[in-house]
């Protein structure tokens, strides 16, 4: 994966996967109500129903054999670890992707709910780890941008295990969503700031280990810095990077919740407001009782 396609291809397929659970999650929340919602690890398409999984199943077949056979070398004798790290993470994708599937042809999704979530969850945990003890050691600028991975997918972690631990909670299920969008983006973001040139921070280098005839650097990194203070300032913009990705991505949530909530759930709320305010009036400014006295004859 250490390269731009390595990164974009994934990212790409997680951003839009975390963007597809986030609409779904909010949706199905506000139509629910929070009385019988239940959080759910993979959505059903309106025509395809089972697309989400066939996919993951797809594309996650389709990655592990490239990473086995060294793409785009081809080498069928070339087994380099970080490889093999690499498609164990998809081969836990495979293994969650058809339990869900068998489960749901079988008629037994809502037995095995809870072992779906942790299978979910085991895809994060697996990631975490092969990114902590990865074979390769990043060090400088792509080590920073892996460290900021790798928070990334802790909270995945811990709110899939959430979300599997308790169902009911929507906010576990919402951060689960927003976190699976932001690794996306960040993939999304590592291809460009790693693996392009001309996005490398001012005072860096791309792929390169030279920077002039007088000096060379030896550095295990996509992105070489030709300075301390340079690599300093390239990390500061990492930081800003993270904080505006994530900025973005929490106010799409905002936009999300505000257009189902304003559809399904306010205009309940204001109508059931609005009686309870009536009937509160009403009671309080109820008309006095007159009792009216005959005259009788004599007062005639």
């Amino acid at each position: 994966m250490g390269t731009f396609l390595g990164h974009f291809v994934p990212g790409l397929s997680l951003a839009f996967l975390g963007l597809w659970h986030l609409f779904n999650t909010i949706r199905y929340y506000c139509l629910k109500g929070p009385e019988t919602f239940s959080s759910k690890f993979w959505f059903p398409f309106p025509k395809l129903k089972h697309l989400e999984l066939i996919s993951i199943l797809f594309f996650s077949f389709l990655a592990i054999i490239l990473l086995t056979l060294d793409f785009p070398n081809f080498n069928f004798s070339s087994f380099k670890p970080d490889n093999l790290e690499h498609a164990s993470m998809f081969l836990h994708l495979i293994i969650f992707a058809c339990f869900a599937l068998f489960c749901e042809l079988t008629l037994c999704s809502d037995l095995f709910s809870g072992l779906i979530g942790i299978l979910s969850a085991s895809v994060f945990a697996q990631e975490l780890f092969l990114l902590h003890f990865h074979s390769t050691d990043h060090l400088g600028l792509e080590g920073h941008y892996h460290f900021l991975l790798q928070l990334i997918a802790f909270v995945s972690f811990s709110s899939a295990l959430a979300s599997a631990s308790f169902p009911k909670s929507f906010s576990a299920a919402l951060v689960l969503s927003v976190s699976v969008m932001f690794q996306g983006c960040w993939f999304l973001n590592m291809g460009f700031m790693l693996w392009v040139p001309g996005y490398a921070p001012r005072g860096c280098v791309s792929n390169t280990s030279t920077f002039d005839n007088k000096r060379s650097i030896v550095h295990n990194s996509a992105v070489a810095c030709e300075s301390p203070g340079a690599e300093v300032r390239a990390k500061a913009l990492a930081n800003l990077q993270f904080s505006w990705i994530l900025s973005a991505i929490l106010i799409i949530t905002c936009a999300l919740c505000f257009k189902f909530s304003g559809k399904v759930v306010l205009p309940k709320n204001r109508s059931s407001s609005e009686y309870e305010r009536l009937s509160r009036q009403g009671s309080d400014r109820s008309p006095a009782v007159t009792v009216e006295v005959p005259t009788s004859s004599d007062q005639r």
